[in-house]
């Protein structure tokens, strides 16, 4: 039987996904580490956090459960308890991707419309208590799917695969926590992200105004490194906040409007519309993982000069190991 055309487009899609995005964001990581790219310590702490989340989704969620678990059906990852931690680790990891990208724009909306209290928020140690506090509190939070999936098979009194347990997700309970967890992966990330970027914004706007007034007709074209500085802050965030908006959108919106007509998306049929849909709209979500390092890359000039000095140092020690080889 042939094999439908999504499940073809996701056996190459997965791979070529895993294996650039696990690169991008080490170097990503590497080089954020080391601070010289002018970025302020906090802006740091959270792309570290972003590109760290990011490649957690990559290793367990891309390359754990949908390549190998796919792949090698009967393994050790098909075990039902080790199934239901690896779709609890998945839950976990989307969560820190999303809240870390909420975080990252909360932090620049609080540095730029509320300079009194930036001096207080808007620093490393602060950055890291709320990665640390929102990790642990994401942990307790999705325990509930560690329940929310039973064995497919028991042979000889072993419990394999994972499949969704109709009790749960059928139950008034279930379904609340389904819609929950929609509500807080993507659209209440949606809309604190519109809002806060909307506010930055206007308060961008306003102050820009106000400043070339004070500053005067003699000085309209002399440089403002201040400005120039608040614009690539913000070309940066709403870049980041934007692509990832755009990526995530087809996944929420196909998951809504399945629930809303009461209809399930799949029911074993690969080529039904809804099906396509939400996988499509699954494999751009996944995508995401990778854009934030493009972006730094094609938005930050001193970036782009420490990934230049990292390619230089790499070629070298590889230069060095085949001289040794030799």
């Amino acid at each position: 039987m042939e094999k439908p055309a999504i499940l073809l487009m996701k056996d190459i899609y997965y791979p070529i996904v895993a294996a650039l995005g696990v690169l991008v964001n080490l170097v990503a990581i590497i080089i954020l580490s080391r601070r010289n790219c002018g970025l302020s310590k906090c802006i740091s702490v959270y792309m570290v956090a972003m590109a760290t989340a990011d490649l957690l989704v990559l290793i367990v969620n891309v390359i754990v459960y949908r390549i190998f678990s796919y792949q090698f059906p009967v393994s050790f990852l098909s075990y039902t308890a080790v199934c239901r931690v690896i779709l609890y680790m998945t839950t976990i990891n989307f969560d820190l991707s999303v809240w870390f990208t909420v975080f990252f724009t909360f932090d620049r909306f609080v540095a730029v419309c509320f300079q009194k209290f930036k001096t207080r928020y808007c620093t490393a140690r602060t950055a890291g208590l709320v990665i640390t506090v929102f990790c642990f509190f994401s942990f307790f939070k999705n325990i509930p799917f560690l329940f929310a999936y039973g064995p497919e098979q028991i042979i000889n009194n072993v419990q394999w695969g994972c499949r969704s347990s109709v009790e749960f997700f059928s139950s008034p309970l279930g379904t609340a926590w389904v819609w929950f967890h929609s509500t807080w992966v993507v659209w209440l990330p949606f809309t604190l992200i519109v809002s806060f970027n909307c506010s930055t914004i206007g308060h961008i706007l306003v102050a820009n105004r106000i400043r070339r007034k004070l500053r005067g007709n003699r000085s309209e074209n002399r440089s403002d490194s201040e400005m120039e500085n608040r614009r690539k802050s913000i070309i940066l965030l709403f870049t980041v906040s934007g692509c990832f908006i755009l990526l995530w959108l087809t996944v929420a919106v196909s998951f809504v409007s399945t629930r809303l007509t009461d209809t399930n998306y799949y029911r074993g049929d690969r080529t039904a519309p809804g099906y396509i849909a939400y996988e499509t709209g699954t494999c751009l979500k996944y995508f995401s993982c990778i854009q934030n390092p493009c972006i730094y890359v094609a938005t930050q000039r001193k970036f782009r000069e420490e990934l230049k000095n990292v390619l230089k140092s790499l070629w070298a020690l590889i230069l060095r190991s085949v001289g040794k080889c030799g």
